[in-house]
């Protein structure tokens, strides 16, 4: 069941919407056409759905574009105690707000995490999704180097999890202050007037200041992301149908392991691979910018996402 509440913002309609899950609901805001042609817009780790406020105004108005909060996330819900913030998890929600919109075919716009959520439910689903857009992701996480930790990573991953529930903390509170420079200083390729728009969604006011919405099990990346050999990648992108285009932002990311960002060799792999396999059904495009490009210099990107969007094999209308 979806429930809605609707205003006018000045980029075209714009709906919130709360989506009934299992253990809560999934929260999601709409905008432009409610006939239009859908995108499922996905946010990267740790944002929420406010980080495509500012890109979606700049986009085509006849489409209906729908961002959603992951679980843990934003305004949707957290996930039972015991129950682990796993990759293929979100990529199940994303299953799930499609049947809860009655979408049989879509398109995804993917931000770093939410990328690779978009890749791998593109080839799980490769008959649902229509076009699939990475902005600074890729529809996997490659690791070359490092797949003889794999079993560390998980187990430090666990131990993190159980930790964090035996310890039961409040949230932390801070002055509205503090709570932008801490964000900031945590997430530095993003501007003060985008992080301010983070925090919107993704603080709430109490008595004592403000405390962050989500969910604290989603803080260690190896729950978030799943790890693909050079073999899986191929083997996995051969499923695709989607028409993919990746835009990577010249001072963006290059490994979700920080240390790791200087070699470019896996995403260099990566875009030739996606040649090789998709052939005319795959775009890449560099453009000057960091990893929030789309927040911070939309206008960057909102050109080619049109034109990709608009182009040939374009979705028709839902009924």
């Amino acid at each position: 069941m979806a429930l809605a509440t609707l205003v006018f913002w000045g980029g075209g309609l714009l709906s919130e919407l709360r989506l009934a899950v299992p253990w809560g609901h999934i929260a999601a805001k709409a905008w432009g056409s409610l006939h239009g042609p859908p995108v499922l817009c996905l946010h990267g780790w740790l944002d929420n759905a406010n980080s495509f406020d500012r890109l979606i105004p700049l986009l085509p108005q006849d489409f209906y574009y729908v961002v959603m909060d992951f679980g843990g996330h934003g305004l949707s819900s957290h996930y039972s105690p015991g129950f682990p913030y796993y990759h293929q998890n979100f990529v199940s929600e994303v299953r799930r707000v499609a049947a809860a919109l009655k979408w049989n075919r879509f398109s995804l716009l993917g931000h770093s995490f939410g990328g690779t959520v978009g890749g791998m439910f593109s080839c799980i689903f490769p008959e649902m999704v229509d076009k699939l857009i990475l902005l600074d992701a890729t529809p996997f996480v490659l690791d070359v180097n490092d797949m003889e930790h794999m079993l560390t990573y998980r187990r430090r991953a666990l131990e993190n999890t159980l930790e964090l529930e035996a310890s039961q903390k409040p949230p932390r509170v801070a002055s509205p202050q503090e709570m932008l420079q801490g964000f900031m200083k945590n997430n530095t390729h993003v501007g003060k007037e985008c992080a301010e728009l983070l925090l919107q969604r993704g603080a709430t006011q109490t008595a004592a200041g403000l405390k962050l919405n989500r969910d604290r099990r989603i803080t260690w990346p190896q729950h978030s992301f799943d790890f693909v050999s050079k073999e899986m990648f191929v083997h996995f992108i051969r499923e695709l149908q989607a028409r993919v285009l990746l835009i990577k932002a010249t001072q963006g990311y290059y490994d979700v392991r920080r240390e790791n960002d200087t070699n470019k060799e896996p995403v260099v792999f990566m875009v030739n691979a996606l040649k090789s396999v998709l052939k005319e059904r795959f775009q890449f495009v560099e453009v000057s910018g960091n990893h929030y490009i789309h927040m911070n210099e939309p206008q960057h990107v909102a050109g080619f996402i049109s034109s990709f969007l608009q182009s040939e094999g374009r979705l028709p209308a839902r009924l």
